[in-house]
């Protein structure tokens, strides 16, 4: 796997967000949806990253938002169907925990489905040390969301 900053411009990862961004919007209602849209993902505050194979295939997505100098959130996140449980997800979120390290931050968050359809997502967080924490930013109180963070140390 090569992981490498996408500028959003060519059309595998663009297709790729906006089937991200659909199954959010089918999952729940809309004030319960928080993912970006390839025009906040473009903000200057976040970074995105495209994960490839040899081939040059993509196989998943990751962006990590930063919300303050020392704390960062996790976006975005998506492996392309064909290519899960090759660890594709794991392989973005150790990557993104690294550049949170490399930044500085002592904190890094993210917000997740709190149904079934997110079990997945919630134990990949887990496995790698993420835990459930109070709504951060401005996410509201939502029975629909997992809040999680992952402190670094310094």
């Amino acid at each position: 796997m090569r992981i490498t900053i996408d500028d959003l411009s060519g059309p595998a990862v663009l297709d790729l967000l906006a089937d991200h961004l659909a199954d959010m919007h089918a999952q729940g209602p809309p004030e319960s949806t928080h993912a970006l849209d390839v025009a906040a993902l473009r903000d200057p505050a976040v970074t995105v990253w495209a994960c490839h194979d040899d081939t040059g295939a993509l196989l998943g997505c990751a962006a990590l938002k930063e919300l303050a100098d020392d704390d960062g959130e996790i976006k975005s996140m998506r492996t392309a169907p064909w290519a899960t449980g090759r660890g594709v997800g794991a392989g973005l979120v150790r990557h993104v925990v690294g550049e949170a390290r490399r930044r500085g931050y002592r904190t890094l968050h993210l917000e997740t489905g709190s149904t079934a359809y997110f079990a997945p997502a919630r134990r990949l967080y887990q496995r790698h040390g993420f835990v459930p924490c109070p709504p951060f930013a401005d996410y509201p109180e939502d029975p629909n969301s997992v809040h999680m963070r992952l402190d670094l140390p310094g």
